[in-house]
């Protein structure tokens, strides 16, 4: 099936996995191409920063790294849903190159994104990878590292999470719709993916169901706990070295 201009297959997905359409947009927003660039001197000028800071705000996280950690995954989700969500649904992706994606750092989540071209890409697995890990998530991960503390295992402890969560939706609204094939395909696909050099070592798959070998510090958050894929069974009284990486 062909991509159409808006994606419509997406929208009965969630806003996870829906991309806006560029005439939407009610002001010009930057890039995520843009976004990934080296941080402006004032953070109301960095998208980046900016959005770390909000989230900050919003969990009250007891440091910025923590809020760097959650705003990662957050962003990593819309990514892997959208283009995962294409290749399962259409058998095609769209290029989502950076330079294409305008996003609005300071709207509430999921992260507000605007596709201002639909450009059709393979929808395999080596092409999803490509588009969102190569594309997106290891500068995104570079500027993120370059702004805050974070191990780069935890980064990528976050994608592989996060690609695991989109395929997992996938499943439950595949196999809800009476679509058994498109969940088989939706697994199949994240597996694959899962076994890029970048995501290998980040946890372990069964079915849907995701262990990661890192934790993303959300128990850091006042009443945060662990997440359901965390590598630890209940939140440390500290965080120990290493475990967050």
């Amino acid at each position: 099936m062909d991509l159409d201009p808006g994606l419509s297959a997406l929208r009965p997905l969630g806003a996870f996995f829906v991309l806006r359409e560029a005439g939407d947009q009610q002001a010009p927003l930057p890039t995520l191409a843009q976004t990934y660039t080296a941080p402006a001197p004032d953070p109301f000028d960095d998208p980046l920063t900016f959005r770390v800071r909000r989230v900050a705000d919003g969990l009250r996280a007891p440091e910025a790294r923590v809020a760097a950690s959650v705003a990662h995954q957050a962003l990593a989700a819309r990514l892997w849903s959208a283009a995962l969500g294409c290749a399962v649904l259409y058998g095609r992706t769209p290029d989502l190159d950076a330079r294409l994606l305008r996003w609005d750092a300071g709207a509430s989540a999921p992260d507000d994104l605007w596709l201002t071209d639909v450009r059709p890409l393979p929808g395999d697995a080596a092409t999803v990878a490509d588009v969102v890990l190569v594309g997106h998530l290891r500068p995104l991960a570079a500027a993120l590292r370059a702004r805050h503390r974070l191990a780069e295992g935890l980064l990528w402890g976050n994608a592989g999470s996060a690609l695991a969560g989109a395929a997992r939706e996938l499943d439950r609204w595949a196999r809800a719709h009476g679509r058994p094939d498109t969940a088989a395909r939706a697994r199949g696909l994240a597996a694959e993916i899962l076994g890029h050099p970048l995501l290998a070592r980040t946890g372990t798959l069964a079915g849907t169901a995701f262990r990661r070998r890192s934790c993303c510090l959300y128990y850091r958050v006042p009443g945060g706990g662990v997440c359901g894929d965390c590598c630890f069974t209940r939140a440390p009284r500290s965080s120990p070295r290493g475990a967050s990486g």
